[in-house]
């Protein structure tokens, strides 16, 4: 992903930035027309995927935003950006991050009066690529306090590059089982497909598609070998967490979480006590349950919107038992161990 970006420079003022601005939203108006130009593809999508030359394929809104965000994002010393694949566990890692970090003005333990317990974890935790920028608008984002949350779906190479260029700034990435990525999604997306008034599709061809890389955001195994090696070279700055992991222990995972972040939890029973309830307002079961996300939507850039009970579907691992031929597992199986071989990182499996 190739733009030209016009941050200003430190200490810069007021006329600095309204200029930086305007240049700013000069440059994103050309960025829909670059997309649309790219070779598409429909892939498991409801809509047409796009190719860049870096091999990564994404809807054209999310594309288009991811774009813009590398033009426009000053990331901050401060800033936290979850990143995942779609159906890696995103709306828990969304949920423990924020309960985790926001816990001194939102007290984990006061449920009722929680902010997860009124608003979607994506309106929470907002993605950089489809819900912050869009090619017409360059928010604002130097009000909101520190430190900032924000989450994203694209590579560690299509990150906006002043992430990695700020010091301090931090990622935290989720990974799956690949598996249980491709049936989640499948699911998913026939869900929308449906809406769409297309036909589903069916599980080898959704198969098909994802091992051929053929999927929003790229192949599965390059999205996860990205952001292993960022982690592998600066544990400081990348924070690599296993869902079946945070699965089998939660509680481990938030204290692990709240020490990357800087904002750890204390030793004894209060701690615990915090931990606790962290893991309890961000509980599958409970967040499922809550009006909003039962009744309640989230909206996109571009104005689509997506019923927040879409997010929840059963929170398990191994569910691809239930969908998948042992041919389908097993040709996943042996792409991940082909891929992951040498890379120090075992196949997720386990």
């Amino acid at each position: 992903m190739s733009t030209t970006q016009a941050h200003p420079g430190p200490g810069a003022d007021a006329d600095d930035e309204a200029e930086t601005t305007t240049n700013n939203l000069e440059l994103c108006s050309h960025i829909p027309a670059m997309v649309s130009s790219l070779p598409s593809s429909p892939g498991l999508f409801s809509i047409p995927l796009y190719r860049h030359d870096q091999g990564w394929h994404a809807s054209h809104v999310s594309m288009v935003g991811a774009m813009v965000a590398d033009a426009c994002f000053a990331a901050r010393p401060t800033d936290i950006l979850v990143a995942t694949l779609p159906k890696s566990g995103t709306t828990w890692i969304k949920s423990l991050l924020f309960a985790t970090v926001r816990r001194g003005e939102h007290p984990p333990a006061a449920a009722a009066d929680h902010p997860l317990s009124s608003s979607g974890p994506h309106e929470c935790v907002r993605f950089l690529e489809s819900q912050v920028y869009a090619h017409d608008e360059v928010p604002d984002l130097c009000g909101l306090p520190d430190p900032r949350l924000f989450a994203t779906h694209v590579p560690y190479a299509a990150l906006p590059r002043s992430v990695a260029a700020t010091a301090g700034c931090k990622v935290v990435y989720v990974c799956r089982d690949p598996k249980d990525v491709l049936v989640s999604f499948w699911l998913f997306q026939n869900k929308i497909r449906a809406a769409h008034g297309q036909e589903p599709l069916d599980a080898d061809a959704a198969a098909g598609f994802f091992c051929d890389g053929v999927s929003p955001f790229g192949p599965y195994w390059d999205h996860v070998l990205g952001y292993w090696r960022a982690h592998r070279d600066r544990p400081d700055r990348v924070l690599f967490l296993r869902y079946e992991e945070m699965r089998r222990d939660p509680a481990a995972h938030v204290r692990r979480l709240a020490e990357f972040v800087g904002l750890p939890f204390g030793d004894g029973d209060r701690g615990a006590e915090e931990v606790d309830a962290v893991v309890r307002l961000c509980s599958f079961e409970r967040l499922s349950g809550l009006e909003v996300n039962r009744a309640g939507k989230t909206r996109f850039v571009g104005g689509a919107a997506l019923d927040n009970s879409s997010f929840f579907r059963r929170g398990v691992a191994g569910d691809w038992t239930n969908h998948l031929s042992v041919e389908t597992a097993r040709r996943i199986d042996a792409i991940t161990e082909a891929k992951f071989k040498g890379s120090g990182l075992s196949t997720l499996t386990k």
